[in-house]
């Protein structure tokens, strides 16, 4: 009976993650921000979105939603944390144009709808539509990202995993 109670849990090594949009798969040097293409934030990809639905890639928890409702933040069962930014210099729009359905503390699933958001709206705001993807904290917790080799994906799909440290 002690042996359950001391046993080591088995270590999670890997993360697999899926696509939160459909759209072209872009990696964050193509993305026309630094602090996104210098990986300021953190390391992960992005994606030109075809369709203004962002949905959860992982299994997690809903830890922030930014007041302007241009980005997300969630925190995976593995403790990885991502952040979901929806165009550049959106935040300008002061939540014009987006919908968010879902609030902090939330629990979400893979496929799980986030946000919708007016592409077109956005476009006429001349505000670009590219959406990084984020592992704010991946210095601390990624070892390495393992993308998969496709230009355009579609929610659900594979988009990586994530070899933990």
């Amino acid at each position: 009976m002690l042996d359950k109670l001391f046993k080591k849990k088995q270590k999670i090594e890997q993360e697999e993650f899926f696509s939160p949009l459909a759209g072209e798969l872009i990696s964050l040097d193509q993305v026309s921000d630094t602090v996104f293409s210098e990986k300021m934030m953190g390391d992960g990809v992005a994606i030109i979105p075809a369709e203004g639905v962002l949905v959860s890639p992982v299994e997690g928890e809903v830890i922030q939603v930014f007041h302007t409702k241009h980005a997300i933040g969630i925190r995976s069962l593995t403790g990885l944390e991502i952040l979901f930014h929806v165009g550049l210099e959106t935040v300008e729009l002061n939540g014009e144009g987006f919908n968010i359905l879902v609030e902090e503390g939330q629990i979400v699933n893979v496929g799980d709808s986030l946000l919708h958001f007016d592409i077109p709206f956005l476009k006429s705001k001349n505000k670009e539509i590219v959406t990084p993807i984020i592992i704010t904290n991946s210095s601390q917790k990624v070892e390495e990202i393992v993308q998969v080799e496709k230009q355009r994906v579609s929610r659900c799909d594979r988009l990586f995993v994530c070899k933990l440290k």
